[in-house]
């Protein structure tokens, strides 16, 4: 038992033979409590991950519900990072020096009660209203004629009798007008539950299985959460395919269709459904022990089996520890600074914290607005978008982490290895992200923002280009947005602004006829009428999305082979007993200045590609309807890849020093073996030696044959 040479005798261990006794008695059940707990940890993952995908999905019918701009929605998406870096630190650290388990379970409950949060505004506001001239049944007698006479350039429609004034007091009471607040201050909760389950949970994995299964553990741990973003992006889609106010309203009432502009899905619906499997998370934990026997500690001989072996080292363990002095919060907190200090001077961590911010940057932004880009780009409507995202990139993602991690355990790779691969997957990756900027589609053509009403090309952010001479003859509202499709494939802002005369059918079937903008540029059926909603992409527009497809799904599965590398990476390359807190201070450091700002300033950037704003009751500015999708290509193509390219120096340099810092290590190493007969038992006193020999008589006792 040479383990306990030289150890001063107050930290020498006592075992009394009841101990190990009960350990004997508890067989299997004690020993497989770790992988009771990966199972927890691995559902616990899931539900968290289903919870946050499902609110990135949900971006657009947030956005449109609430009549907010990319940037408040990404403000409200940054929230779970506020919450979630007010306690990182320090449940990071002090964590560790508590009940891990019932922390993460505290976590869960408190996840839960953040989606209940976030979902609650729906039942408090009123009925959505979408802006349309469209009759809804056919017993309204009311004028549909498109050209109002009530209307004006500048703004909404005018109600005979009621002042703009009046309007604009009786929106600031509008139920609905702060309520994404709550939206936001549920998603900073969640982020606050969420604070212990991965620093605590792989710190726990990490302490208590062996050093070649960790890696295949938090593999095993990556790939079954992974499932959560895939669910939750399916949930997302379901969800974009409902009515918000789905049960509350006839849907035969409803004009627009989900690959419109206005449309708003049943965004409550999944915070509420992922608040019951959080709940469902957080019960295992409270009954999982504060720590665990070490996989592999002790070797065996053929009168102990696996099982009993370990346990007799747990049993010793807790002998060790069956008079624990008082935990002191203050000792706690004094190591912690010391702590920071020693993990931030540690050069191959502080330079990987440095790649890791920029890499963040640059997956929160993919991320957040990538459904809003197959949107925008190609013209799929937000419920496809999110489908197409859970059934093919998700689990090219969950292939790749699990693939990476086998590549960790059978070729026993180390930290400079692991690096190397974390670092050549990720660039790959990068190269193929490169050819994206080639992958487009043309921008729709709408009258007056993407094309004259001649047909010719333009792109204009001046709604007064919306003023044409063949709609002169109607005093149309600029602010309004109800398109609709001519034959020629161009979309016209509204029927009014299309200079249409006469009006047929109602709800969905309404026609409009007699139209003077479309004879500007009169299709070859010569057939001037014009139907609801924008007109279909081209066809060669199909066939690029096939092929964004295809290089998306391809860099998601490469760039995923180092994910695994790189969190071990991450907690090998300092000391043991830092590793809870480098991966907290991890979390900390990238989240606050990459999961909070990123979205806000991407959303920013994507604002200043609208080209046609919607309009808020009370005359304020409401969702973007329409982008000039060529400069939002551009713009969110060209953030990802200048963060993710600049992060690559800081990575060349971690690989450069983990190099030279684990050859001196080896040699040391060797050094060290040369010597080691002569130091072995060089401290060796006569109560250390009968200590040994208390040891050995006790797991005799436990029916194991101690070397």
């Amino acid at each position: 038992m040479g383990s306990n040479v030289g150890k001063p005798a107050g930290q020498q261990m006592e075992v009394d033979k009841p101990c190990i006794r009960e350990c004997k008695k508890t067989g299997q059940t004690c020993c497989s409590q770790l992988k009771m707990f990966l199972v927890a940890l691995s559902f616990a993952y899931f539900a968290k991950a289903l919870s946050g995908t499902y609110m990135k999905s949900s971006i657009t019918q947030i956005e449109r519900r609430f009549d907010l701009s990319s940037s408040y929605t990404g403000l409200i998406d940054g929230g779970f990072e506020m919450g979630n870096l007010l306690f990182l630190a320090v449940v990071s650290h002090f964590g560790v020096k508590f009940h891990r388990p019932k922390l993460i379970g505290a976590g869960c409950l408190l996840m839960c009660l953040g989606s209940c949060l976030t979902g609650m505004p729906h039942f408090f506001m009123g009925r959505y209203k979408y802006e349309t001239v469209i009759r809804t049944s056919v017993n309204v007698t009311r004028n549909t004629s498109p050209c109002l006479p009530y209307q004006n350039q500048s703004g909404g429609a005018v109600v005979p009798g009621r002042s703009s004034e009046g309007l604009n007091a009786g929106c600031e009471k509008e139920a609905g007008s702060y309520m994404w607040v709550y939206v936001f201050l549920g998603n900073a909760l969640r982020g606050i539950g969420e604070t212990p389950v991965m620093p605590l949970g792989i710190s726990y994995i990490d302490d208590f299985a062996k050093a070649e299964n960790s890696a295949f553990y938090i593999a095993c741990l990556q790939t079954v959460s992974l499932l959560g973003p895939m669910f939750g992006f399916l949930l997302g889609s379901l969800c974009a395919k409902l009515y918000v106010d789905i049960g509350f309203v006839d849907l035969e009432s409803v004009t627009i269709t989900p690959r419109d502009a206005r449309w708003v899905g049943a965004w409550w619906l999944g915070f509420l459904v992922s608040a019951v499997i959080m709940l469902f998370a957080s019960f295992p934990f409270w009954f999982l022990p504060k720590s665990l026997p070490k996989q592999g500690e002790e070797k065996m001989e053929s009168g102990a089996t696996a099982e009993q072996s370990e346990c007799v080292k747990e049993g010793c363990r807790e002998a060790t520890n069956a008079r624990p002095l008082p935990l002191k919060l203050a000792d706690i907190a004094k190591a912690f600074l010391p702590s920071l200090k020693k993990l931030l001077c540690t050069p191959a961590y502080f330079l990987l914290l440095c790649g890791s911010i920029l890499k963040f940057n640059s997956f929160i932004g993919l991320v957040t607005f990538k459904p809003k880009y197959m949107e925008q780009q190609f013209g799929q409507s937000a419920s496809k978008a999110n489908f197409l995202i859970g059934v093919l990139n998700l689990p090219a993602v969950a292939i790749g982490i699990f693939i990476g991690g086998l590549l960790m355990k059978k070729y026993k790779l180390g930290v400079v290895a692991g690096a190397q691969l974390s670092f050549g997957t990720s660039f790959v990756s990068f190269l193929l992200l490169m050819t994206q900027f080639g992958i487009k589609c043309e921008n729709s053509k709408v009258a007056g923002f993407t094309v004259s009403y001649t047909g010719t090309s333009q792109i204009s952010y001046n709604e007064k280009t919306l003023l044409s001479a063949c709609n002169s003859g109607c005093t149309c509202s600029l602010k309004q947005w109800d398109p609709v499709c001519a034959d020629s494939g161009i979309t016209y802002v509204s029927p009014c602004l299309a200079g249409c005369k006469e009006t047929t059918g109602f709800g969905k079937e309404t026609v409009f006829h007699n139209c003077s903008c479309v004879a500007f540029a009169p299709p070859p059926s010569g057939n001037i009428s014009v139907i609801l909603g924008q007109c279909p992409r081209k066809d060669d527009c199909r066939r690029s999305f096939i092929y964004y497809l295809a290089v998306s799904v391809i860099g998601s599965f490469i760039s995923a082979l180092g994910a695994t590398p790189g969190y071990i990476v991450t907690i090998r390359c300092i000391k043991p007993e830092l590793k809870s807190l480098a991966v907290g201070m991890q979390s900390l450091v990238t989240r606050t200045l990459g999961g909070i700002p990123a979205p806000v300033y991407f959303g920013a950037l994507i604002d200043s590609t609208c080209l046609k704003w919607g309009s808020k009751k009370c005359g304020g500015r409401g969702a973007c309807r329409m982008y000039n999708s060529d400069a939002y290509r551009l713009i969110y193509l060209g953030l990802i890849s200048a963060l993710s390219g600049s992060s690559y120096f800081f990575m060349i340099a971690v690989i450069l020093l983990l190099r030279k810092q684990f050859k001196r290590v080896e040699k040391k190493t060797q050094d060290d073996a040369d010597g080691h007969t002569e130091i072995e038992f060089t401290h060796v006193d006569e109560a250390e030696l009968n200590h040994d020999m208390k040891l050995v008589d006790c797991l005799h006792e436990a029916g194991a044959n101690p070397e």
